[in-house]
């Protein structure tokens, strides 16, 4: 039960992390700041979409968590390279689009530990 409730969770955050970043307009150069690959930027949004809604449907249960977990890993690492730069330098991380407009913090990394955690009981 807690399980299911961890991954259906999971996947709605990820399907709207997904189409607010494709609502954005000042999204793509936010990625950019970030140090994402150029070619990478136009597919995080579609990529998020469709693994919000494998995990939020229970398609292909335990695989869309693992993914959960491989990208919550990858941008947990560029979200740690943010943090050695000054304050008054790092760029706003833009993870949830213009909702998460403040610049990285100690917060984002948490933020992502709470989603690994869930990713974590979404195997089960």
């Amino acid at each position: 039960m807690i399980g299911t409730v961890a991954r259906i969770a999971l996947g709605v955050l990820f399907l709207a992390s997904g189409a607010l970043k494709l609502s954005d307009p000042s999204w793509p150069g936010a990625a950019r700041a970030m140090g994402a690959p150029r070619w990478t930027v136009p597919l995080f949004g579609p990529v998020e979409i469709v693994l919000g809604a494998g995990l939020a449907a229970g398609v292909a249960k335990p695989w869309p968590a693992w993914l959960a977990l491989v990208l919550l890993a990858a941008f947990s690492a560029a979200l740690a390279r943010m943090l050695r730069r000054p304050r008054e330098e790092r760029p706003a991380c833009a993870c949830f689009g213009r909702w998460s407009a403040k610049p990285v913090g100690a917060g984002s990394l948490l933020r992502n530990g709470l989603l690994a955690a869930l990713a974590v009981l979404a195997l089960f």
